[in-house]
């Protein structure tokens, strides 16, 4: 069963960076694709950028492009979002979820129901 842990948001300045980790202590999620989605207040939810299960097979939403990567250590087991440069639009709550054996649309993120508690992110002005 799953038990997605998002971890390592936090407030920082803008022009910032943060690295959030997504791990699954009851998953083995070196088996699947990862994304990231966000939520903040008053805004749909909106998918930010998901891995496959190969390290070339990577996807961003036009809006972080070129300032997040996204990655894997299917050692331990743990998806990263590093996040440079961040804006006050990234603030939000940031969420993991396996999605399956590919990257569904990043407007699908979510519909796999397998996300955490999230971890907030604020970026200041």
């Amino acid at each position: 069963q799953s038990q997605v842990v998002e971890s390592g948001g936090g407030l920082v300045q803008t022009g910032g960076s943060l690295r959030l980790s997504c791990e699954d202590p009851g998953f083995s999620l070196d088996e699947f694709a990862v994304g990231w989605f966000r939520q903040a207040p008053g805004k749909e939810r909106e998918g930010v950028s998901c891995i496959g299960l190969g390290d070339e097979d990577t996807r961003y939403s036009d809006s972080v492009k070129g300032r997040f990567t996204i990655s894997r250590d299917d050692a331990k087991i743990m998806v990263y979002l590093q996040m440079n440069n961040l804006k006050p639009e990234d603030t939000g709550v940031y969420y993991c979820a396996p999605t399956g054996s590919s990257c569904p649309r990043l407007d699908a993120i979510w519909r796999f129901g397998f996300s955490g508690q999230g971890t907030q992110v604020t970026v200041s002005s």
